[in-house]
């Protein structure tokens, strides 16, 4: 089913509703994230950068003094203390630090970078003494400037932790202003998220409300037997696809009435023309006459035979106006009928039938075999040269009744045997019963329609003769009565 351009779904509905909501209330929450992991990396990053520097004052204030009064009073070299190395890393690391700080925060380590050049140099000069033999006590005099420039490079190195503190508070002060915003922007958001959504729901109520009581409306009225009510279309994408399923549902469920009529008409139709042609007055005058005829000729135990045969058959065919007989009695009934068509037809016509006596107790709807056997002769047997054999059987196989009735007459072309199988699809015997298959398709009505089976009879045919099948469950009396009780 097509979806129109004003279609709109349920969920698609909720689901915009949610992504809108799911917005709303994701953004300032990601926001104070963003700022606070943002802020959170700068105090990291201003810890690191005070620690290392913390790291370098003792170094510089007491580590690279101390290393020098041991050289000026001859207790280390310069190639073993390494003052050098040292030196060159503290400058080293201060540059790293100065590279890593912000504009404001540079001036003290970049002071505190220029200074440790100067105090470099005296360390060069103490080098360059010990190295020309200069008297100690010039040494110790540039050592006394090594102790004041290491306590000023200490000193610049405190103002430098001492402006990322006060950096470090106003982050905190700032962040504390954002993270208020936020949660005030948040909770503004939440109350219009609530308000967006109470209407929505609204909205959505009362997009659904009226299709629902349409759809109810309507199927209270198909309940109650007015198959011609229908659903008008709706907008809404699951109920219009309800609606359409139950307009359907309705459709064919008229139908199914309809035709349930037309095939009660049928087969009642058919039930009228079988029992017609159990009554066919050509069958009856040639019986009657071949009973005067042995009666005539003096053959006293034919003329009792074959008004035997005759009585039987036409009890039979009426059974007291029941539908379901024994399989014992359906095969006195073909019995019988073929008994009195033997003393007509004796030179051109045989008969075999083999129905197991196990199986006589079981039901089936009466007059499925006597059409079949009779068109086995008319349109079989009758019309071959020499005549044939007509053999009826039954057997049991699981829960199923198999019947057959087997010609050895001249066959159909296969342009008979697609008209007759066209008649029978669509249930309409032939014009004239002579035309052939006027029997077979009002059997195969019966069965289909009473045994609630997509398939009837199975026919096959080729110029040996015919062969014309069918199978239905097995059903004894009891069920029979308790089907018609619960029917009923």
């Amino acid at each position: 089913m097509k979806a129109s351009g004003k279609e709109k779904s349920i969920i698609g509905r909720i689901n915009d509703m949610s992504h809108r909501l799911m917005v709303m209330l994701l953004a300032p929450i990601i926001l104070s994230l963003v700022l606070m992991l943002f802020y959170a990396g700068k105090y990291d990053q201003a810890i690191i950068r005070m620690e290392t520097i913390a790291s370098l004052k003792t170094v510089v204030a007491e580590e690279i003094p101390e290393t020098m009064w041991n050289i000026v009073s001859g207790r280390d070299t310069i190639e073993a203390s390494k003052v050098y190395v040292t030196l060159r890393t503290v400058n080293e690391t201060i540059q790293e630090v100065t590279d890593r700080t912000v504009q404001e925060n540079r001036l003290s380590l970049i002071v505190a970078g220029r200074t440790m050049q100067t105090l470099q140099n005296y360390v060069d000069r103490i080098r360059d003494n010990i190295s020309d033999g200069v008297p100690v006590v010039e040494s110790e005099a540039v050592l006394a400037e090594i102790r004041d420039v290491s306590s000023l490079v200490e000193s610049m190195l405190n103002d430098y932790i001492s402006e990322e503190i006060a950096s470090t508070g106003r982050m905190s002060l700032t962040l504390r202003k954002v993270i208020i915003a936020t949660a005030i922007l948040e909770a503004l958001i939440v109350a219009a998220a609530l308000l967006i959504r109470n209407r929505s729901v609204k909205k959505t109520a009362a997009f659904v409300k009226q299709p629902i009581d349409n759809l109810e409306q309507v199927a209270a009225t198909l309940a109650d037997g007015t198959l011609d009510a229908r659903i008008t279309e709706t907008e809404v994408t699951e109920l219009r696809n309800l609606t359409f399923q139950v307009n359907t549902m309705a459709d064919r469920l008229e139908n199914m009435m309809k035709k349930s009529l037309r095939d009660e008409r049928n087969l009642r139709k058919a039930e009228l023309r079988t029992l017609q042609a159990q009554i066919n007055p050509h069958f009856l005058y040639n019986t009657l006459d071949a009973i005067v005829w042995k009666a005539e000729a003096g053959d006293k135990d034919e003329v009792i035979s074959l008004t035997s045969a005759l009585s039987d058959f036409f009890r039979i065919s009426l059974s007291s106006g029941a539908d379901w007989i024994p399989i014992s009695q359906e095969k006195k009934h073909i019995e019988g009928y073929l008994k009195i068509q033997q003393t007509r037809y004796r030179d051109i016509m045989r008969y075999e039938i083999d129905m197991p006596d196990e199986i006589g107790h079981f039901y089936i709807l009466k007059l499925l075999l006597q059409p079949l056997v009779e068109n086995a002769l008319y349109h079989g047997i009758k019309i071959k040269r020499g005549g044939g054999i007509i053999k009826v059987s039954a057997r049991l196989e699981d829960e199923w009744l198999i019947f057959s009735v087997k010609d050895t007459g001249g066959g159909m072309t296969p342009a008979q045997m697609e008209d007759l199988l066209q008649r029978m699809k669509e249930g309409r015997p032939s014009v004239s019963e002579h035309s052939g298959g006027f029997g077979l398709v009002n059997v195969n009505l019966r069965i289909r329609l009473y045994y609630n089976q997509s398939e009837g009879l199975s026919i096959t045919s080729d110029s040996n003769g015919t062969e014309v099948s069918f199978r239905v469950p097995c059903r004894t009396r009891e069920g029979i009565m308790e089907n018609e009780s619960i029917s009923g």
